[in-house]
């Protein structure tokens, strides 16, 4: 059944944020008396009540109340908060037994109705059939529907109502009146009246809830299903190597710092370094990538993805809830467990839903017994108990938890992590992209591009060189060149001499033969000549916006290379389908203007703005909102944190363990910008289900309360039938749950 995780505390000085399983929840109302609750208890910052999760988000401080002191404030209510340690399991225990208990419920309840229908529909002229569905409906409703009525006491004597109040109402009185009209037949036949009978309204009513709560239970646990997916990457055991000797530990006895060997196929277990050995690795279930990655010594590897073919060694760094997997687990339950503005909206509407459902149902009641003409009695009733048994704010309270489950937990799988529910309602309205360049829309890894040599000869003999020499640099260039090199398996050879030179490049000594890297200046300064095949390459190459450094041996520049910062795959693909989407793309950096102008030009983009500081980043996006814009600012972590922090929206692109989740609203896990165009439409469908799902919640109380009340009798002769009240209650809490699962298989 649906599990939920107790979200490990987050401390603040006294502050402690945690989440709380609550048991005994059965309606929107129940989630707002709880909240309202622990809102005024003293200690607590704030209170957040999941209805689709069964949970309670509560930040408090720790020197004025505890977590005894909540659930006795939460138990005053009729409800219960589990605080101990392995609170997680004890609800999953508990919701087990609760559906194994509800399903036999329904199904006995749906036995025992059977007859009285038939009997109530087709022999309502029978006396001893009477007798019977009476028998037979105190068992349905006291024996398999007693905890509606066990719960509205609870909550009669805390003088509020829920849900279970309307269900023990509605099909109580109906029941009660039926007895009396049973028993004392005489009393409405002395008033010149038929007997009435509510029997069947009454079985059917409670019926239709448990069956519909059954349902609803079963559709919840689905809502959940991605969270469960992410949890079950988790491996149980590990293979560790100790002195020489392999052994086998649980997950739980892993610590940083232990060589863990991976075979073919095995799930990584925990976050660590590759340092032997190569494979390819399936990382699909958290960035979202299906195509496998080479790892190799050097690689980072993470928990929860899965060797191919290869085995190799790797250094344990961070375990549990520490590695990736734990941090984007704990992420998704943190954002299950917030509101969309829209929830806010909703909640005040379920607190007060109850009593105006209850006044309405008095209301029509004492209207036909007032004003009505034929039969006033049976109409009344009739009004009285299908008004109490349609208007249900369950389906209000699941409306948005529900969709934002489903919608967060596919992001997930995705890769695409989102902080919070306003921020996915946030993404849809944005028309305005801001991207950083560096990291963003390259790959912010400068990589050789181009290296040519004056001949053949020149090539065999000092390249050697230049790779000795580039590999004591410490530049972000030099090891451009070294990776370049290493590629091509170039020998090395190391120098006698080696000088650097602060801006210009370096110098080395080869036995007697003098070597210089480094830029035109450098050469000039030494009185190195060019050739013309050298200065033509070197001209269009500053044009492309490349780096160009030169090689000099004995006073002549051999050979010519161009670095660059490539533009990442995906990046011009994305950039130009944000832009068919209405979308407005700017790029702003710190780098240069001729790099940030070929960037823009490969990539399609209009708006470029080049030499920015952090700061001016930043007020560039405040001047956009001026203008009416919703800006998302796209970067990639901690450098463009001002810029993340003024936009609408930021998303922060990650790299693997290095992913920056608590600046951004949201993470892209695989730094791809085709991610973005996923996470609006992730966003897009995720909104749109909420709003779908409100209009399924509302529909049936705006149409089915009139109808019920018998508002269009005198017209039309409609009156809504109790047993079709109790059914439309019931389905309009699947109709919303079973909407917000069709979001799991929109493709974005």
């Amino acid at each position: 059944m649906q599990t939920i995780e107790t979200i490990a505390p987050l401390r603040k000085g006294n502050l402690i944020k945690q989440t709380f399983p609550v048991e005994g929840m059965s309606c929107a109302s129940c989630a707002v008396s709880i909240e309202s609750m622990l809102s005024h208890e003293a200690g607590v910052v704030s209170a957040s009540v999941n209805l689709a999760t069964n949970s309670v988000a509560i930040e408090f401080d720790s020197k004025q109340t505890s977590p005894e002191q909540l659930k006795k404030t939460v138990q005053s209510i009729g409800y219960d908060l589990l605080i101990t340690e392995n609170a997680k399991e004890a609800q999953a225990g508990l919701q087990e037994v609760k559906y194994r208990q509800l399903k036999t419920n329904s199904l006995w309840a749906g036995i025992l109705t059977l007859p009285v229908v038939i009997i109530g529909m087709f022999f309502m002229h029978w006396q001893p059939g009477n007798w019977i569905m009476m028998v037979l409906t105190g068992i349905v409703l006291f024996v398999f529907g007693k905890q509606f009525f066990v719960n509205a006491i609870k909550q009669a004597k805390n003088r509020s109502a829920n849900m279970d109040t309307l269900v023990a109402l509605s099909s109580g009185i109906a029941f009660l009146f039926s007895s009396i009209n049973t028993i004392f037949p005489h009393l409405l036949h002395k008033a010149g009246m038929h007997t009435l009978i509510y029997f069947e309204s009454a079985a059917v009513v409670v019926t239709f809830i448990l069956l519909g709560r059954l349902l609803e239970e079963r559709s919840k646990s689905k809502t959940s299903s991605a969270i469960k997916k992410l949890m079950g990457l988790q491996a149980k055991t590990v293979t560790i190597e100790e002195n020489g000797i392999e052994r086998e530990l649980t997950i739980e006895e892993v610590h940083p710092n232990q060589i863990i060997i991976v075979k073919p196929g095995q799930k990584i277990a925990v976050d660590g370094t590759v340092i032997s050995g190569s494979s390819y690795v399936n990382e699909s279930m958290i960035t979202g990538e299906s195509v496998p990655v080479e790892k190799t010594k050097g690689s980072k590897v993470f928990a929860g993805t899965i060797n191919q073919q290869g085995a190799f060694k790797f250094r344990s760094e961070k375990i549990g809830r520490e590695t990736l997997l734990g941090q984007i687990i704990r992420h998704v339950e943190e954002t299950m467990g917030s509101k969309a503005p829209v929830q806010k909206l909703v909640d005040k509407i379920a607190g007060i839903f109850v009593p105006i459902v209850i006044l309405i149902a008095l209301a029509s009641f004492t209207a036909w017994m007032v004003l009505g003409v034929h039969d006033p009695w049976y109409h009344a009733i009739t009004a009285f108990v299908a008004v109490l048994a349609i208007a249900c704010p369950c389906a209000l309270g699941l409306a948005t938890p529900t969709a934002l489950m489903v919608g967060v937990g596919k992001g997930a799988e995705s890769g695409i992590l989102v902080k919070d529910a306003e921020s996915l309602e946030v993404a849809r309205k944005v028309n305005t992209i801001v991207l950083d360049k560096t990291g963003t829309i390259t790959r912010g890894t400068p990589q050789v591009t181009d290296m040519v040599w004056l001949n053949k000869n020149a090539e065999n003999q000092y390249a050697p060189y230049v790779l000795g020499i580039e590999q004591r640099s410490e530049h972000p260039l030099a090891l451009a060149v070294v990776n370049y090199l290493k590629e091509s398996s170039t020998n090395t050879i190391e120098p006698d001499e080696f000088i650097n030179i602060t801006g210009r490049g370096v110098k080395a000594i080869f036995n007697s033969t003098k070597v210089l890297i480094g830029n035109k200046p450098l050469m000039e300064e030494n009185s190195f000549s060019f050739s013309e095949e050298i200065k033509q390459l070197a001209h269009q190459w500053q044009r492309q916006a490349k780096t160009v450094i030169y090689v000099g041996i004995d006073n002549l520049v051999v050979a010519i290379i161009a670095i660059a910062d490539s533009i990442k795959e995906g990046s011009k693909e994305a950039i130009t389908e944000l832009q068919k989407s209405g979308i407005e793309v700017y790029i702003l950096t710190g780098d240069n203007a001729e790099t940030a102008q070929a960037v823009a030009r490969e990539t399609g983009v209009k708006h470029v703005h080049s030499g920015l500081l952090p700061a001016d980043k930043a007020l560039f996006i405040k001047q956009l909102q001026a203008k009416g814009k919703i800006v998302a600012m796209v970067g990639d972590g901690i450098n463009d944190s001002p810029a993340l922090a003024q936009a609408d929206l930021s998303i922060a692109m990650g790299k693997g363990a290095d992913i920056a989740m608590d600046v951004a609203k949201m993470t892209l896990i695989s730094s791809d910008l085709r991610q973005i165009v996923k996470a609006l439409h992730l966003s897009d469908f995720t909104v749109r289900t909420i709003r779908q799902n409100l209009f399924w919640a509302f529909i049936y109380n705006l149409i089915g309360i009139p109808l019920a009340a018998g508002l269009f009798y005198p017209v039309f002769g409609w009156q809504l039938d109790p047993m079709f009240a109790g059914a439309a209650m019931a389905l309009s809490s699947v109709s919303v749950v079973t909407n917000s699962l069709r979001l799991r298989s929109k493709k974005i």
